[in-house]
C-alpha cells in the first residue's frame, strides 16, 4: 500500500508531497478505485429500504480517498508535470472513466437512488438535501442510467475515448509551448522592450546556456514582446507561432482531435436524448438553453460592435499616422493599443509595475479579505510543498479557528501549463459532526524576480491575482454539509461571480492605498495614476467585449449544432468568427486547435459564462459601491448567501437573497462605457 492510500499523518492532514514517488500513483489509483467500489457495494448490498441517509448521503461521502488522490495527481499534472506523470495520466484516465461509468451505470445503485428520488415529496429534506438528491439522480439519468444495455456500453466507450482525447489535446499544447523558442542575439531586436522583460529574456537564455535573449510562448515572455517590441517582423513571427499551436499537420496536430471531440460529445448527447451537447450541458446552468445563450451573446454583440468598430478605426488611423501602417494585423493590436493608451491616458504598464510588487499585491488581497470577511493569513513552513516556489498559508477567522490551508504557486516553469487557475487539494464537508476544512490552491504564471528586481506585476496580472483569489475565497469560505455541492461546485455560469467581483477592488482608491506602494521608495501609488487606471479601464472595451463574445460564439458553433458535416476546422472557425472579426484572418493560424478551455477544460458550451458572470459581478459590485466597498453588512450577505453556500440552492435564488433582486445587464454596460 502506498503513502497515498493511508491516512496522511501530516499537519492539518495536508498532502505529503515529499513522500510521494511517481511510481506510487498507478498502484494508488488501483487501490483507491478498489476501496471506492467496496463502498458502493456496501450501499447496494444494504438490505434496509433505501433512505436519504443510507443511499444519497452514503454515496456522496464515498470515494473520499480516491478523490483526494485524484486532486493531488491531476493538480500536479497541471502545475508540475513531466513525461512520466503525463504517461500515468494517459493510463489512469480510462480507469477513472470506467469507474465513473461503473457507478452511473450500476443498476442496483440507481434503483436505490431512484426509490429515494421518487419518494422525495414525502421526505422532510432541507434545501441542501433536496439539491443533493436532485444532483445525484441527474448524475445517473444524465449519464445513461435509463438507457438499455447496448447503449450504456456505447456511452462507456465514448466517455473513455473522450477522456483520452482531452488529455492528448492538452499534452500537444504544452509540448508546442515548450518547443518554440525565439533566440535573439542582436540587442536591436529588443528595441521597445522594458528593461525587466529584457532582463528576464537574458536570464532565460543563460539558464539554457545560450548567448543573447530567449523569447518563448509562455505569457510572461510572450505578452511583453507583443506589447512593446518595435520589430514588426519579429512580432509577426511570435504571433504566428502562438496561433499555430496544434495546427501544423505534425505529430502535435490537434485538428482531428477537435473534430473527434465535437463529434463524440454530440453522439453522447443524442444517446441521452438531447438535441446537441450544448442542450445537455445547459440544462445544468443558469442560462438553461443554447437559444438563451446565443441571444444573450448576440444582444451584447449588438451593443459592443459599433463601439468596437469605432475603436478599431481609431487604432488603424493611429498606426497609419505613427508608422505608416496600411493594414493593421493581429500582431499589431497589442503594440499600437499600448501606444495609443499611453497617448490618451499618459499611462503604461511600466509606470505602474513598481507599485505592484508581487508580495505587496498578495498582502493586498489578504487585507481586502480581512476587511471584508474577517480572515487572517499566516505564512507557515510546516507543511509539504510540491515545488520550492510554492508559498503555504494557514487561514483563520476572527476567533482564530482554522478556515483553510492555502497554497500559492506564482511563477512559470517547464512542467506547468500556461494561464492561471484555482484548485483544491481537499474539499470542505461536515462529516460525523466535524467540519472538515478545505485545502485551496492558486496557480499563476507571473514574471519571476530577476537578479536586480523583485517580481513586479502588470496591472493585468494584478487583476488576475485578485480574480483567482476570488475563486480561492469561494473555496475557503465553503460551509456546507456535502462535499459534492461545496465551495466552487456550483453552476459554471455562477462560478465566475466570486472571482470577477473581486477584480473590482483593484480599481478603487480605498483598496489600492492598502497595498500599491513603490517597491523602492514605499510611496503610495499617486492618485493621478489611480484616476488614470480607472479612466483607462474602459479603453477598447468594445473590442475586448467583441473578442470574448467571439470565443463564446465559437464554442457554441462547435457544441450547439450537429458537427457531423464539419470537415475542416479552420474554415468552420472562420465562419463562426464572421460577425466578430476585425483583423484580417491569418491563414496559418487556428484558435480551435489550442482552445484548451473548451477542448481540455470544463468550458464546453460554457465559455459564455465569463460574460454572464460579468453581468452578475457588475450588478453585485454596484451594491457594494452604493453602501461602501468595505461595508460589513453587504460583505456579510455576500459571504452568507454566495461564498459559503456552494451549490446548495439554485444560484439565482442565492443571488436574489444577497442582492434583493435579479441582476440587470445595464450595470455591466455602464461599467464598460457601452451605454450611450
Amino acid at each position: 500500500m502506498t503513502v497515498l492510500n493511508k491516512t496522511f499523518n501530516t499537519p492539518y492532514n495536508t498532502a505529503p508531497f515529499s513522500k510521494i514517488k511517481t511510481e506510487d500513483y498507478l498502484p494508488a489509483f488501483k487501490e483507491g478505485i478498489k476501496k471506492s467500489k467496496a463502498e458502493i457495494d456496501a450501499i447496494t448490498a444494504n438490505t434496509e429500504a433505501p433512505t436519504f441517509e443510507n443511499t444519497i448521503e452514503a454515496l456522496d461521502y464515498s470515494g473520499e480517498e480516491l478523490d483526494r488522490l485524484s486532486s493531488i495527481f491531476f493538480n500536479l499534472n497541471s502545475a508540475e508535470t513531466n513525461d512520466e506523470i503525463q504517461k500515468i495520466a494517459q493510463d489512469v484516465s480510462p480507469l477513472l472513466s470506467d469507474f465513473s461509468n461503473d457507478i452511473t451505470l450500476n443498476e442496483d445503485l440507481f434503483k436505490r437512488v431512484k426509490a429515494v428520488y421518487d419518494s422525495k415529496s414525502s421526505l422532510d429534506l432541507t434545501t441542501e438535501q433536496n439539491t443533493l438528491l436532485d444532483k445525484k439522480y441527474k448524475g445517473f439519468s444524465r449519464n445513461g442510467a435509463n438507457l438499455p444495455e447496448d447503449k450504456k456500453e456505447k456511452l462507456r466507450a465514448i466517455d473513455k475515448e473522450l477522456s483520452q482525447l482531452k488529455l492528448k489535446f492538452g499534452e500537444h499544447i504544452l509540448a508546442e509551448t515548450n518547443k518554440f523558442e525565439m533566440h535573439l542575439t542582436d540587442e536591436s531586436d529588443l528595441s521597445g522592450l522594458p528593461e525587466g522583460a529584457k532582463e528576464a529574456a537574458k536570464q532565460l537564455a543563460e539558464s539554457k546556456d545560450k548567448d543573447g535573449w530567449l523569447i518563448t510562448l509562455d505569457y510572461p515572455s510572450y505578452i511583453p514582446f507583443m506589447t512593446y517590441a518595435d520589430n514588426r517582423a519579429l512580432r509577426e513571427e511570435l504571433s504566428k507561432a502562438f496561433g499555430r499551436k496544434g495546427f501544423q499537420n505534425d505529430e502535435l496536430d490537434n485538428q482531428n482531435i477537435v473534430l473527434k471531440i465535437a463529434q463524440l460529445r454530440f453522439e453522447r448527447a443524442q444517446l441521452l436524448g438531447y438535441k446537441t451537447h450544448a442542450h445537455f450541458v445547459l440544462e445544468e446552468r443558469m442560462a438553461e438553453t443554447p437559444e438563451k445563450v446565443t441571444s444573450f451573446l448576440n444582444e451584447l454583440l449588438e451593443k459592443a460592435k459599433p463601439a468596437a468598430k469605432d475603436e478599431f478605426e481609431e487604432l488603424e488611423s493611429f498606426a497609419k499616422e505613427l508608422d505608416g501602417i496600411d493594414q493593421l494585423q493581429k500582431w499589431d493590436s497589442g503594440y499600437y493599443a499600448e501606444k495609443l493608451k499611453q497617448k490618451l491616458f499618459d499611462l503604461d504598464d511600466e509606470q505602474l509595475k513598481p507599485y505592484f510588487k508581487l508580495e505587496n499585491v498578495i498582502n493586498g488581497a489578504f487585507t481586502v479579505a480581512e476587511k471584508l470577511f474577517g480572515l487572517q493569513f499566516e505564512e507557515i513552513n510546516t507543511i509539504d510543498k510540491y515545488h520550492d516556489d510554492v508559498l503555504t498559508y494557514k487561514v483563520t477567522d476572527a476567533d482564530g479557528e482554522l478556515v483553510s490551508i492555502f497554497y500559492a504557486d506564482f511563477f512559470p516553469r517547464a512542467g506547468k501549463r500556461n494561464g492561471a487557475w484555482m484548485t483544491s487539494y481537499k474539499p470542505q464537508m461536515i462529516k460525523d459532526g466535524k467540519n472538515e476544512r478545505p485545502h485551496i490552491s492558486n496557480v499563476c504564471n507571473f514574471t519571476k524576480p530577476t537578479k536586480s528586481k523583485p517580481s513586479l506585476l502588470t496591472f493585468n496580472e494584478v487583476t488576475t491575482l485578485f480574480h483567482e483569489f476570488g475563486h480561492a475565497l469561494h473555496g475557503m469560505l465553503a460551509n456546507t454539509t456535502y462535499p459534492s455541492i461545496s465551495g466552487t461546485s456550483v453552476y459554471w455560469d455562477f462560478v465566475e461571480l466570486p472571482s470577477q467581483v473581486l477584480e473590482n477592488w483593484c480599481y478603487e482608491k480605498e483598496a489600492l492605498e492598502l497595498f500599491a506602494t513603490h517597491y523602492e521608495t514605499g510611496e503610495v501609488i499617486p492618485m493621478e495614476l489611480v484616476e488614470k487606471i480607472k479612466a483607462s479601464a474602459t479603453f477598447h472595451e468594445g473590442m475586448q467585449t467583441l473578442r470574448q463574445l467571439s470565443f463564446g460564439l465559437l464554442d457554441m458553433s462547435w457544441h450547439g449544432i450537429d458537427p457531423s458535416n464539419i470537415t475542416n476546422v479552420k474554415s468552420h472557425e472562420v465562419e463562426a468568427f464572421g460577425d466578430t472579426s476585425l483583423y484580417p484572418d491569418v491563414a496559418e493560424n487556428c484558435m480551435s486547435t489550442s482552445f484548451s478551455h473548451i477542448f481540455q477544460g470544463g468550458y464546453s458550451s460554457g465559455y459564455y459564462s465569463y460574460k454572464w458572470a460579468e453581468v452578475l459581478d457588475a450588478d453585485a459590485f454596484e451594491y457594494f459601491k452604493e453602501e461602501g466597498i468595505f461595508n460589513k453588512i453587504v460583505a456579510d450577505k455576500f459571504k452568507t448567501f454566495v461564498l459559503s453556500q456552494g451549490g446548495t440552492d439554485n444560484p439565482m435564488t442565492l443571488y436574489k437573497k444577497f442582492r434583493g433582486q435579479e441582476p440587470k445587464p445595464e450595470a455591466l454596460l455602464r461599467r464598460a462605457g457601452l451605454l450611450k
